[in-house]
C-alpha cells in the first residue's frame, strides 16, 4: 500500500512538473528579431512588424518587401487600416492557448499586424475580372497595418460604395462582420423581435445597433453615460446606461442577446432572455491561459441542460457578407462609427487606446 501511494505521488509530482514546464514554454517570450530592411526603393514598402511577443512598445515601423499580385490576387494601396482586439490579443501572445493554435511559440509566427484595410487597386493579376486597376476597395487581409496589402480576388474584399470614405470603409470588416453573423447566422434574429446589444457603444456594437435595426427588430442598448445619447442615435429603442441601471434587473425579456462585454454570468443572463432566446457570446473577459475562451466553454457545457440557447460564435471572413453590408451602407441603413485617427507611425499609441476598452466606434490608421 505504501509502495502505490509513493508511486502515485511520484507520478503526480512528474505530472505537476510537466505542466509547469508547458506553462514556462508557452508563455516564455524570446528576444526580438529584427523586423525589416533598411533603405527605400521601389520594391520596399512602411508597414508595422512585431519582432518578439509584448506591448505596443516592441512594434517597429519597418521598410519591408513589396508585395506582388498573384495571378489571382489583387494589389492594393492601403488609405486606410482599423484598429482591432485581435491585433494586440497577437501582439502580446496572449491567451497563451493563441501560441499553441499557431501564433508562435516564444517568437511570433507572422509578424504583421492588422486586418481590416480600404484603398486602391494598383495592379490584378492575369487571372481577375472582377477588379479593374483603380478601384476603390475594402476588405480583410492579414498584414493590413502597411503601404500595400496583395489579396485574392474572390476573399473577402468587395468595392467600396459611393460616399463611403476610405477610413469608414477600413472600420468595416472584422467589426462590421462580426456584428453581421452574430445576427443573422448565430442568432437567427427575425423581424419583430426583440435584441439587446451588451457592449453598444464599441465597434461590434454600433454596428450591431445599426444592423438589427435595419433587421426590423426592436434594439436595446448597453453603454456608459458619455455613451448613451450616441447609441440612441444610432437608432436604440432603449438605452442602459450600466452605471445606473442594471439589465439584469430591469425585467425585460430578449429573445437574442448580442454579449460583446462578458460582464455577467451566462445564469444571470437567463433572467432576461425568453424561454427560447439566445445568448451570442462576441466577446469577454478572462485569463492569460483561455481568456474569452473560458465564456463559450462555459455554454457549451451549459447549453445541453437549458432551453435556451447559448451560441459559442467565431466570426468569419467572407465576400458575400461584406457585400451585405456594402449595401446596407450604400443605403444610409448602416454608417461606420469612427472614434480617433492615428499615423501609421502612431500605429502602437492605437494599440493602447485600443487596449483601454473605452473605444466609441472603431480606432482607424491613416496609412497613404
Amino acid at each position: 500500500m505504501k509502495l502505490r501511494y509513493k508511486i502515485s505521488g511520484a507520478l503526480l509530482a512528474v505530472f505537476i512538473m510537466a505542466l509547469a514546464w508547458l506553462g514556462w514554454f508557452v508563455s516564455h517570450d524570446n528576444d526580438c528579431v529584427p523586423a525589416g530592411q533598411p533603405g527605400e526603393d521601389e520594391a520596399s514598402m512602411a508597414a508595422i512588424r512585431h519582432g518578439c511577443f509584448g506591448g505596443p512598445e516592441v512594434l517597429e515601423l519597418a521598410r519591408v518587401t513589396k508585395p506582388v499580385a498573384a495571378s489571382n490576387e489583387i494589389l492594393v494601396r492601403v488609405e486606410a487600416a482599423a484598429v482591432n482586439p485581435l491585433d494586440w490579443h497577437y501582439l502580446r501572445g496572449t491567451p497563451y492557448i493563441m501560441r499553441l493554435m499557431g501564433a508562435g511559440i516564444g517568437t511570433p509566427a507572422d509578424m504583421r499586424l492588422g486586418a481590416d484595410f480600404a484603398g486602391v487597386v494598383e495592379a490584378v493579376g492575369e487571372q481577375v475580372e472582377t477588379f479593374r486597376v483603380g478601384d476603390r476597395v475594402f476588405g480583410g487581409s492579414s498584414g493590413a497595418f502597411a503601404e500595400y496589402v496583395a489579396v485574392g480576388a474572390d476573399s473577402a474584399v468587395v468595392k467600396v460604395p459611393p460616399g463611403l470614405s476610405f477610413e469608414e470603409a477600413a472600420a468595416t470588416p472584422v467589426a462590421g462582420l462580426t456584428a453581421l453573423q452574430a445576427l443573422r447566422k448565430a442568432g437567427e434574429l427575425q423581424p419583430g423581435q426583440k435584441v439587446l446589444v451588451n457592449g453598444a457603444s464599441g465597434g461590434v456594437g454600433t454596428f450591431a445597433v445599426q444592423i438589427a435595426k435595419a433587421m426590423g427588430a426592436e434594439v436595446h442598448g448597453v453603454c456608459s453615460t458619455r455613451n448613451v445619447e450616441r447609441v440612441y442615435a444610432l437608432g436604440a429603442d432603449r438605452v442602459f446606461d450600466y452605471k445606473q441601471e442594471n439589465y439584469i434587473d430591469s425585467g425585460e425579456r430578449y429573445d437574442l442577446i448580442i454579449d460583446n462585454v462578458g460582464n455577467h454570468s451566462l445564469l444571470a443572463n437567463r433572467k432576461v432572455m425568453q424561454e427560447t432566446g439566445t445568448l451570442v457570446i462576441v466577446g469577454g473577459q478572462g485569463g492569460d491561459w483561455l481568456g474569452p475562451l473560458i465564456r463559450p466553454l462555459s455554454a457549451m457545457i451549459l447549453s445541453p441542460f437549458v432551453d435556451q440557447d447559448f451560441a459559442v460564435f467565431l466570426a468569419r471572413l467572407r465576400q458575400d457578407d461584406l457585400a451585405v453590408l456594402a449595401e446596407m451602407m450604400a443605403s444610409g441603413q448602416v454608417r461606420p462609427v469612427i472614434d480617433r485617427r492615428f499615423s501609421l507611425a502612431d500605429t502602437a499609441d492605437a494599440i493602447r487606446y485600443s487596449e483601454t476598452g473605452r473605444a466609441r466606434g472603431k480606432i482607424i490608421i491613416t496609412v497613404n
